[in-house]
Formats: structure tokens, C-alpha cells, sequence
């Protein structure tokens, strides 16, 4: 039987939509035989794979106006627009504790991408326990401009979007076969070319990955035109916004960031019964 995976792009607080979904496949009991998130879609994935049903948008409410989660105040002092150490130890250690050991239990191989700063290529790590890989995690979410390198096992990396912002082709490489693709854009967004000389001017130690930044939008565009052919192929199947989310990537309107998760569980239950039966395909 091929193996199915779920594929979740990122997109900053648009992951909210992806966050609205993964509460609607756990309260139907949908599940995959493995995952891999990008930025956003790693962070929200984490407790889809835990069995948080509300999690996210549970912190989000409560945290998003703090400057410690997201804010520029956190950007000026600390070289991250998003607080490490509030978000990744403080928020799941102890003011909304994760399920570490629920995690353990799922046993579904996860995996974050990440860009290697230094080889201006995507990586897919595996995560096996949330609490010792946490960097993995923020490695993944941490965007150019806005954040600082985060180092893990030797290596230097930054928000995987970068290089692979939507990886079906490289989980169909990892044996997954048939995917379900959860995305943060509507069917009619192009990504447009990087800021100008920008990306020479922050990274000029890392030409390699100046190079993956002036090529995101080469790369992403490509990326959607394949996910179009596979989609009709029946090969995978694609939860998306049905139009375009009003909503920045750092937005800080709690109601925004509410409508945003409610789109996304809007439009998972009205896929459910479709996304069933291409389900039974596999057999």
C-alpha cells in the first residue's frame, strides 16, 4: 500500500488557516504515515502530532499581543522578530505545556525543512523528540531579515521556505507517494521577485543562500504549477484558501488571526468528504 503523508506549507501567522485544519483531521480521525512542515506549517503540525486539538489558536489568542511572542521590540533586543526564548521554551514548558510524551507515543515521522545558509540548500530533518530538537523547530520558522541564524548539529540555518517552501516533490522522493497538501495561499498567487540588493546586503558572507533568496520566487512558482498538474492527476490532494487570506505574515489582530484559523476549518470540513474517498483510492 503506498504510504500517504501530509505536506504543510508556511507562511508566517497564515499557518493559522493550516492550524484550523489539522483541528478538523483530528477531530475526524484523519491521519498520515508520516508529515513535514515548512516555517509556520512545522510550528502548527507539532500539536496535530501531540493530540492538542486548539492549541494553537488557543496560545495565539492569548499571546500575540505579548511584545515577547512577536514583535518588533523583541526584534531590536534580541535579533528575533519572534521571541526564542519565550516561544520555544517559556510557551511549551510552561504557560500552554506540549504533549511530549503524546508525541513519542504517535510515532509518525515528522520532519521540519530548513535552509542551509551555507549551502543555500534545503534540509529535512527529522524530529524525534520535540523537547531535545526545539531548534530544529525554530530553525524552520525563523525568518531572513527578521531573525538570527539558529546553529544545530554544526550546521547554519534559517526558515526552510527559503529553499523548498512547498516539499511534495521531496516527500514523494522520501517514499511518500501520495500526499495531502495543506497551503496558506489561494490558487491564484504568484510569488514576485525578492527586495532588489537586499538579500547581498544582510547575507553577503552566504552567497549561496543570497542565491536561494533571489530564486524563491522562480522556485515557489514551479512549485505551484506542479502541485496544479499532481492535483489533477489525482495524485495528491490540496486544501487551500478560496481566496486570498487578509492577513500579514506578522499580524497582530487577534480577530484577523480568529477569521483566518475559521476559514481553515471551514474549508477542511467541506473537503472532508472528498478527502475520504480519494483516501479509499489508495486501496
Amino acid at each position: 500500500m503506498a504510504k500517504t503523508g501530509l505536506v504543510l506549507e508556511g507562511g508566517g501567522v497564515r499557518g493559522m488557516y493550516s492550524a484550523g485544519v489539522l483541528d478538523v483531521f483530528m477531530e475526524h480521525g484523519v491521519s498520515f504515515d508520516g508529515m513535514i512542515g515548512v516555517s509556520a506549517g512545522a510550528i502548527h503540525g507539532c500539536s496535530y502530532l501531540s493530540g492538542q486539538k486548539g492549541r494553537s489558536i488557543r496560545y495565539y489568542r492569548k499571546y500575540l499581543t505579548d511584545w515577547r511572542f512577536m514583535s518588533l521590540r523583541s526584534w531590536i533586543t534580541t535579533g528575533d522578530i519572534v521571541g526564542a526564548d519565550f516561544c520555544y521554551h517559556e510557551l511549551p514548558d510552561k504557560l500552554d505545556v506540549y504533549d511530549h510524551d503524546a508525541f513519542l507515543r504517535c510515532g509518525v515521522p515528522y520532519y521540519a525543512v530548513c535552509t542551509n545558509v551555507e549551502t543555500g540548500k534545503p534540509e529535512y530533518l527529522r524530529i524525534t523528540d520535540m523537547r531535545a530538537q526545539i531548534d530544529v523547530l525554530r530553525a524552520s520558522a525563523s525568518l531572513p531579515y527578521f531573525s538570527r541564524i539558529v546553529e544545530v548539529a554544526g550546521g547554519k540555518y534559517l526558515d526552510g521556505g527559503c529553499a523548498d517552501s512547498i516539499p511534495v516533490e521531496a516527500f514523494q522522493r522520501m517514499g511518500y507517494e501520495r500526499n495531502v497538501v495543506v497551503l496558506t495561499r489561494d490558487a491564484s498567487y504568484r510569488k514576485s521577485p525578492e527586495m532588489g540588493r537586499l538579500p547581498k546586503l544582510v547575507y553577503r558572507k552566504y552567497p549561496a543562500f543570497v542565491k536561494a533568496l533571489q530564486e524563491r520566487h522562480t522556485m515557489y512558482n514551479s512549485q505551484v504549477a506542479l502541485i496544479e498538474k499532481l492535483e489533477a492527476e489525482g495524485r495528491i490532494f490540496v486544501i487551500r484558501p478560496q481566496a486570498p487570506l487578509e492577513i500579514g505574515r506578522l499580524e497582530k489582530d487577534v480577530a484577523k488571526v480568529q477569521a483566518v484559523y475559521d476559514a481553515g476549518r471551514a474549508d477542511a470540513e467541506k473537503a472532508m468528504a472528498s478527502l475520504k474517498a480519494w483516501r479509499l483510492q489508495e486501496n
